[in-house]
Order: structure tokens, then sequence, then C-alpha cells
């Protein structure tokens, strides 16, 4: 009976003039054309179809949340999606940012953690987050410690080993904290290295050294990096060390280390030979490296400048530099040129007839170089003190070389 109905409307349909062609008459006005009510089947049938399909629920637009949620730049977002495109919604996400919150860390420091290590987003609160928190509480870490270290030990923070490591670390800086957090700003892979493999020698061996290990650790941004080497590399850069003439003991030893430890032989042979290649000899350039190893990392560009200054502007001779190479340290434009300047200005208006010794005046602390050279002068000079001011800024013209 419902097929034959339904012949029949169509047929109407078809053969009435007083319709649209048939490729003008939407789907709902077939649909719409009511058979009798009282034909129950054709009624159903054309219930269902004249039913809208459901719509699918949008998808999970994870580098939209990492901005709105998380407060991540767009940049940042974008590269940080990449590690989370399996996420299909937010639930767990919201729970570790709830989490974070609650348990102190600032909105500022939760991005830095998100944008750092996307994948925290995707840790257990209930399995992972919650535990650790109770363990460092137990190891006698309150929240706000807890809260302060989250954001340096970020990955670190969700291994098993965690609390092992920590109390290790802790330890060894003589349960210092604020050590503890010191190092991991520049090294948090002491939270996750061997801790008898590798931390334990490398201690011991730094050790026999005659290295302090709590003021190694926070000597530079590499210092604390000599804990995580492996062992066999970080006696071999010892012994290089020794080669350049540092002796083991020495004050200039752990910074010499924790330099070569990080550089190739070539590099460091390369660095020697500039220092040649500008005018010092064989003895001078290693002279220069055993008082001042971080000249290592200065750049080319910077050792050539600041030797032309000093050779050319001031008049000194490579011996008299070799045996101050703090010299090399020393900002070019907003220490050394302003200060040269100054006191130049100071001798030709024969206010200055005192001849200092130049490293004398450039190694001054600026607090006392303002008290002997600046205030003294100020009203002979007009515009001294802000002439001054306005070149160890870097704002004043004419201070190139």
């Amino acid at each position: 009976m419902t097929h034959h109905l339904r012949v029949r409307v169509l047929s109407l349909l078809l053969h009435t003039p007083s319709h649209p062609p048939a490729s003008r008459i939407s789907p709902h006005r077939l649909l719409s054309t009511a058979a009798p009510t009282s034909a129950e089947p054709f009624a159903v049938e054309d219930r269902l179809l004249s039913t809208a399909a459901p719509t699918s629920p949008k998808p999970f637009a994870v580098e939209d949340y990492l901005v709105a949620s998380c407060g991540l730049t767009r940049a940042q977002a974008l590269k940080a999606s990449r590690y989370l495109s399996h996420l299909k919604s937010p639930s767990n996400s919201d729970a570790v940012l709830a989490f974070l919150s609650g348990l102190g860390l600032p909105r500022s420091d939760i991005t830095t953690v998100v944008a750092i290590d996307p994948r925290f987003l995707c840790a257990s609160v209930e399995r992972t987050l919650t535990p650790q928190v109770a363990e460092l509480g137990y190891l006698g870490l309150s929240r706000p410690q807890i809260a302060r270290l989250v954001p340096l030990a970020l990955s670190s923070f969700r291994i098993s080993s965690l609390g092992r490591n920590l109390s290790f670390w802790l330890s060894v800086f003589d349960g210092s904290f604020e050590t503890l957090l010191q190092v991991l700003r520049y090294n948090c892979g002491i939270l996750r290295v061997g801790i008898e493999k590798v931390a334990m020698p490398n201690l011991a061996f730094l050790q026999q050294c005659g290295i302090n290990i709590s003021e190694v650790a926070v000597m530079n941004m590499y210092s604390s990096r000599l804990f995580t080497l492996k062992p066999k590399s970080l006696r071999e850069a010892a012994e290089r060390v020794e080669e350049l003439g540092v002796k083991r003991g020495s004050r200039m030893f752990p910074r010499a280390l924790a330099l070569v430890a990080f550089m190739s032989k070539e590099d460091v042979a390369r660095k020697i030979g500039l220092l040649q290649k500008i005018g010092f000899s064989q003895d001078d350039a290693l002279v220069i490296v055993r008082k001042a190893p971080p000249v290592l990392r200065l750049t080319e560009e910077k050792i050539k400048r600041a030797m032309n200054f000093l050779t050319t502007d001031v008049g000194l001779e490579a011996p008299y530099i070799a045996e101050r190479p703090a010299l090399f340290m020393y900002s070019l434009e907003r220490r050394l040129l302003p200060r040269h300047f100054l006191l130049k200005v100071l001798r030709e208006k024969g206010l200055l007839n005192i001849e200092f010794d130049y490293y004398y005046t450039a190694s001054m602390a600026e607090n006392i170089f303002l008290q002997k050279f600046v205030h003294p002068y100020k009203d002979h000079v007009p515009g001294l003190t802000d002439d001054y001011a306005s070149r160890c800024s870097g704002k004043a013209a004419g201070q190139e070389v």
C-alpha cells in the first residue's frame, strides 16, 4: 500500500502543470506534499526522511586552547601544538592547569611550563602530579617551594625518580634549596642524570681536583653542566686544561674547566691562534688564558675591537694587556670608551695633571670612578655628568673605535 500511495503522489506531481520542473523542486517540498495522515507507515517514513542529519561536534582546536587557556603567544602555540595533536578534548589539560594554579603557580609560570614542556598538559593529576607533590612534601619541601620547583624541573617533575634525585642533590648542596634552584636554572638535567654512574663519579673527581662543589655549581651558566658530563669526558677536559698551564687546585682551574669541557680542541686552538695573530706571543696568549679563561668564549670581533682600541687609542703594549686580560672582558662601548673619553677631556682642560695607570681607571668600580673623576669636575665642565652617563648607556654618538 505504501508503494502504491508513493507512486500516485509522484505521478500527480510530475503531471500537474502548476508545479515547477522537477529539477527545481526541493527535497523538502517533495516530502512536505502530504499523503493522507491516516496512512501511518507512510507518515512515519516521511518524518524519518525529513529529519535533518545530526551535526558532528566541533573538533578540539589545540592551538586556540593554548592561546586562550594557557597564555601562549600564537607562535608559541603553533610550536607547542605539534606535541599535542593527539588531544581530542581539553578535559585533562584543564585538570592540569587547575592543579598547577592550586599549587600556587602564577599565571606567568604556568605559561612558561606549557611553552617549554607542552606534554606537561598530558600528565595525570591523579596518578603522577598529586603523588609527586606528596612525596616532595614528605622530603620537607613546602608547597610554595614545590611551586617554585615546577617551572625549573619541567619534564623531570613527572619522572618516578624525582624524589630520590632531588634528595641526593639537596644533600650535595648542604640542604640549600636556593642553591638547587640556581643550578636548575642552568641545568635541569641534574634531576635526570644517573646518580651512581654519572653524578657520583663526577663529584668525586671534581673534589679530587680541589673544587668546592657548592661554589662551582653556581659559578656560571656552564659550570653545573660538569656534573652531568660523561665521567670520561670530564677527565679528558681536565687534562686539556692542565695542558694550557692551569694547574689543578688553582683558583682559575674550575673556571677554565667549565669552559674547555664544552669546547673542542680545535676551537681552543683557534682562539689561541687568534690572540697570536693580533699581536701576542704564544707565551702571552697562554698567560691570557691562564689568567682569564672566559676570554676563550669571547667572539673574534669583540677581541679584535678591544685590542685595536687598547693599542691604537690608549697606546698600550701587548705584554701589558696580556698581564691584565680582564680588559677584554669589559664592555668597550659602555665602559672603556666612556671612561677614556672623559679622562681625555679632563686632561685637555688641564683639570687632571696626574697620569693614572690605565688598568687602575678601567677596573675601578663605577661608583668609585664617579666619585673620583666625574662629580668633582661637573661644575668645571658643563654637561660632563650627562654626557658621561649618555655614553655609558650607549646613546651618545661618536663612540665607534
